[in-house]
């Protein structure tokens, strides 16, 4: 009696520990692709390197919190690339690109519009989120190219990609911004009453409606929520390049919709956590960094996309079969 009382305390941390490592695959695939990635190439250790991918992840990481709540509401937004297109073009178009603040409010106040008009539609008029975002999709990007008539605008501010390009500590002030918003967005959807709502409006709708949940309000502050983020992707993302091109932001809502698949986050709504969309921005930015290290062709890029996120569906429906077992 006394050796199995003595076995049941080590044995327990020891059962938790080994559920936790089988929930956590996002970060035991990231820790592979890093050794791998730095076994691969020489350069992809390089202080230069990690720099850039640090700036090339930044904006999708934050593209990528935004598609991270409207998923948690059991929405989808397929229209954040066009969003940001049109924020970014707005932005630094805008008086002619002279004013930094202007820019910055302008290109948030796209994106909040954008955002209110798509939960205004979903969430009073009853429409699919994927059908509404699909037609903001059109709409954005049509915007853009109408705006910009095909040639790039370049902002005339004098400090205009000091944002974009500044560094903290060393560190890129974008990859601070993003982990800040990371750890907002974590706080906002874990601590707080609004943050309860979104996840029970995502696992059960009616349920939540039933419960006294203002749903349709919530939903639309969730895609304003998610167009604030993704106008200020916009503004960071001219910041960092000097300049707005009419693609700015094309295939942004695949990535965004990938990271947060492979973070092991449900589709249909209310399972997921951002540590998870995180991780799963870093996997895919470091998988395109590589592959562009090896010099591999633009077309075999997408297709390791695609075949990345049908690995990361499988393991996710894997893992939440074993956890019903």
């Amino acid at each position: 009696m006394t050796s199995t009382l003595e076995v049941q305390p080590t044995a327990v941390p020891a059962a938790r520990a080994k559920d936790w490592l089988r929930n956590q695959y996002p970060l035991l695939i990231l820790i592979a692709l890093l050794i791998f990635a730095s076994s691969t190439s020489d350069a992809f250790l390089s202080p230069r390197n990690l720099e850039n991918l640090v700036l090339q992840m930044s904006v999708a990481g934050i593209v990528a919190l935004a598609q991270f709540i409207v998923v948690i509401s059991g929405g989808i937004d397929i229209s954040v690339g066009s969003v940001l297109g049109l924020s970014c073009v707005l932005g630094a178009g805008l008086f002619g690109g002279t004013s930094v603040l202007v820019a910055v409010l302008m290109s948030l106040l796209v994106g909040v519009a954008l955002g209110a008009v798509n939960g205004f539609l979903i969430a009073f008029r009853g429409l699919e989120p994927f059908i509404v975002t699909l037609g903001m999709l059109a709409l954005a990007r049509g915007l853009v190219y109408a705006y910009t008539e095909g040639v790039p605008v370049t902002p005339k501010a004098p400090g205009f990609t000091s944002v974009g390009t500044a560094t903290v500590a060393g560190f890129p002030a974008l990859g601070w911004l993003w982990l800040l918003l990371a750890l907002g967005m974590g706080f906002l959807l874990r601590r707080t009453v609004f943050g309860r709502r979104v996840y029970a409006i995502g696992s059960k709708r009616d349920a939540a409606h039933a419960a006294g949940i203002p749903v349709r309000g919530t939903l639309v502050a969730v895609y304003c929520i998610a167009g604030l983020l993704v106008g200020l992707g916009g503004f960071l993302l001219a910041s960092r390049v000097g300049a707005a091109t009419p693609t700015a932001g094309t295939n942004f809502e695949l990535d965004a919709i990938a990271a947060v698949v492979i973070g092991g986050t449900r589709l249909n709504g209310g399972q997921g956590r951002i540590f998870g969309a995180v991780i799963g921005t870093v996997i895919f930015g470091v998988i395109t960094n590589l592959l562009v290290l090896l010099n591999v062709s633009t077309f075999l890029q997408d297709a390791f996309r695609g075949a990345l996120i049908l690995v990361a569906v499988t393991l996710a429906t894997i893992g939440r079969q074993k956890a019903k077992r």
